[in-house]
């Protein structure tokens, strides 16, 4: 308090720190550093600084740096349940996981009668599939606050992922009833309910809820900033497309790097929901293959420098002429960014990136990673789409067209449309795979994919789901590839075809170009 107190008399200090926040919620980590550096070093008591500096270190790859700003955040407030509740956030986006786990018991150490801290380590525990600590974690936060929105509500989650649906089903009905307060709740327990009954088989109630938390998402966000960004984005990236030629793809391959790296890079893609989870994982059972769950690096290092997501519309030229230097410099931020989760030396021959939406990009992963593997996975468009409209995840650019299925048939096409196009160009290493293909017969195309990628199939692959058990997944569907391959949602979309009428004429393209029968 005494820091703070400090600063705050120093008027050009307030100015320093706000213009290096600024720095920072701009997308420039880099540039806000030496401020933060400055002012710890001047203030080094204050741990909302050091939360910052860190933030920041983290936006540089400097891991070593960030993780040293959140432990002298975590010396000057060892007993703030809210800092340490969002050192743990942090830690989580880094995917240090024991670091996260470490913030988040702490945190209930220091309150715990506090929900979030309970409700945090309850999900820690969930994603490490850990369903007794998490229901413990839940159960104890119930004891004290037996009608708060959250507990209620996480606590039919777990009961559903416990697979006791009929339990969940009456928890979610009561809570809805009830009118809960918190406006992720108000709407996520109806999103759950619709979920719960497609498991239960009662699919005449599903849409309803679906539809009515998605309603509720709409006016609690202002989607329609979102849907504006994203269709310009999709109007440049066509425009973009357009005009390139296969000529300028080879001319990329030509200029890959002369000297052999230490691994080889692969990318899986294709839309969200079409089967990209369950291949990474038969894939990455491989001792000689590392994969890597929806990582953040080429996003972060690659994408949006070369296109800046609120920048000026850049020309194609810029793309094309990328000097050799700067794309050296991407590859290696983008190694270094994608490596932080791992302990440890890495062995593994292939670095496979599996992350469906920057397919979308798939023409700047060639122009910095010209040789890259490129594998895309295919699912029928109809299944894909109803997928996609039953998942409930963060809102961004892309996911808030999964708030109707009309905006969902759209991100279909445009994302498939890239595909298509960068298909007809050619010019690179590609192959596609299917979903369907995946179920019937894991290990023949498992196999093949694997061949695709200059390795010999692994008997471990056979049991990837063991392998996945031990690890920490971030896709969507992280519970559902821990175990053996089932066919039930192949022809899932046959249940909602009267609410799917709408845009079967559109999804109809798709499947006779993919090989569906529509």
């Amino acid at each position: 308090m005494k820091g703070m107190m400090a600063l705050q008399r120093n008027p050009k200090d307030v100015a320093r720190w706000r213009r290096a926040q600024e720095q920072l919620m701009g997308g420039r980590p880099g540039a806000a550093l030496a401020g933060y550096r400055e002012l710890a070093a001047r203030y080094p008591a204050i741990p909302e600084l050091w939360f910052e500096l860190g933030n920041a270190a983290a936006g540089e790859l400097d891991f070593a740096q960030a993780n040293v700003a959140y432990q002298r955040a975590l010396e000057h407030a060892p007993k703030n349940a809210a800092m340490l509740g969002n050192i743990g956030h942090q830690y989580l986006g880094l995917r240090q996981l024991d670091a996260a786990r470490v913030c988040f018991e702490r945190a209930v150490a220091v309150e715990p009668d506090r929900v979030d801290a309970r409700i945090n380590l309850a999900v820690w525990f969930e994603k490490e599939r850990r369903l007794g600590e998490a229901w413990e974690c839940v159960e104890a936060c119930r004891v004290k606050h037996p009608r708060d929105d959250q507990v209620r509500y996480f606590r039919a989650f777990l009961l559903h992922r416990m697979k006791r649906d009929a339990e969940a089903e009456t928890e979610l009905r009561d809570l809805i009833k009830d009118g809960p307060r918190y406006p992720y709740v108000k709407y996520a327990s109806r999103h759950l309910l619709g979920v719960v009954l497609d498991q239960l088989g009662q699919y005449g109630e599903v849409m309803r809820w679906l539809g009515e938390a998605k309603a509720m998402v709409r006016t609690i966000t202002d989607t329609s900033i979102l849907e504006r960004g994203y269709d310009e984005a999709d109007r440049q990236r066509r425009e973009l497309l357009a005009q390139m030629t296969p000529e300028m793809i080879r001319r990329w391959r030509a200029e890959a790097p002369a000297v052999a790296e230490s691994y080889r890079f692969a990318f899986l893609g294709g839309h969200p929901r079409s089967g990209t989870t369950l291949l990474e994982q038969v894939l990455d059972a491989h001792p000689e293959a590392l994969a890597f769950d929806e990582p953040s690096a080429f996003t972060q290092e690659i994408a949006n420098p070369i296109f800046p997501p609120q920048g000026p519309k850049v020309p194609l030229r810029i793309l094309d002429t990328l000097p050799a230097e700067r794309r050296a410099e991407m590859r290696q931020r983008y190694l270094k960014s994608l490596l932080r989760e791992i302990p440890g030396e890495v062995t593994a021959r292939v670095l496979l990136d599996k992350n469906p939406s920057p397919t979308m990009s798939l023409n700047v992963w060639l122009r910095v990673f010209p040789e890259l593997k490129v594998i895309i996975a295919l699912r029928d468009p109809r299944d894909v789409i109803i997928s996609c409209y039953f998942l409930n995840i963060m809102l961004n650019a892309t996911n808030v067209n999964f708030l109707s299925l009309e905006r969902t048939a759209k991100h279909y096409a445009d994302l498939m449309d890239v595909w298509l196009r960068m298909r007809e160009l050619g010019g690179f290493d590609w192959i596609e795979t299917r979903y369907e293909d995946v179920v019937a017969n894991m290990e023949g195309e498992g196999r093949r994919a694997t061949d695709f990628l200059g390795l010999a199939w692994h008997p471990d692959q056979a049991r990837f789901y063991e392998t996945a058990r031990r690890k920490v997944l971030y896709a969507p569907t992280y519970h559902d590839v821990t175990q053996p391959v089932y066919s039930r949602a192949v022809g899932r979309w046959e249940r909602y075809a009267a609410a799917l009428e709408p845009v079967r004429a559109k999804l109809a393209v798709y499947c006779k170009a993919f090989g569906y029968s529509g």
